[in-house]
């Protein structure tokens, strides 16, 4: 299942003291990947990602954005069916943004399963075919911005993270409601 599966966590763990090449030789070396494949994808990678001005420097010079996009690199070195992302935008500039945007989209498009994980509700709604919408550990939602758009019963367009208010006010509501119950009126009105 490891080969499988490639994983981006959302802070961008790396060896300081290897180069970002070697990095993604200890990587592509844990998928079992011959020496002739590993130098291709990690040709494709540094491409890719934009990773030639600085993937032969130690990782501990890297920006938090440099390092990101070696994390990425490695998580697709595989090339994998199954990508898991944890808030994939964290300390990117704009062009990686759009970069790591476009990769998803072209990893989807492959066939690959994405399962991401954000709180920036805009890339969400950009990239994926479908969204699971959870909120206080429990699955509210599953299915396409459309569908969401129907089920609270919205018809102006709403963007992602206006539906994901919509979703969740009554919920919160509920929450204040409860809170006050059983509270003396006194407490509550203060």
């Amino acid at each position: 299942a490891n080969r499988l599966v490639g994983y981006v966590p959302d802070e961008p763990y790396l060896y300081d003291k290897l180069t970002g090449r070697e990095f993604l030789e200890f990587t592509a070396g844990m998928y079992g990947m011959s020496s002739h494949a590993c130098k291709n994808s990690i040709e494709t990678q540094i491409d890719r990602f934009e990773l030639r001005a600085f993937i032969d420097q130690l990782c501990e010079r890297y920006s938090h954005g440099m390092k990101q996009r070696v994390v990425f690199a490695s998580a697709m070195i595989h090339n994998p069916k199954v990508l898991i992302v944890d808030e994939p935008m964290v300390g990117l500039d704009p062009r990686s943004m759009r970069a790591v945007k476009d990769l998803l989209r072209l990893v989807a498009d492959s066939g690959a399963a994405i399962f991401m994980s954000t709180h920036t509700l805009a890339v969400a709604e950009e990239i994926a075919d479908r969204i699971g919408v959870i909120t206080n550990g429990t699955l509210r939602f599953d299915g396409t911005v459309q569908e969401l758009r129907e089920s609270v019963k919205s018809t102006d367009g709403s963007n992602l993270e206006s539906l994901f208010l919509l979703m969740t006010a009554e919920e919160e509501s509920q929450a204040d409601a409860t809170v006050h119950k059983d509270e003396p009126i006194e407490r509550v009105a203060s």
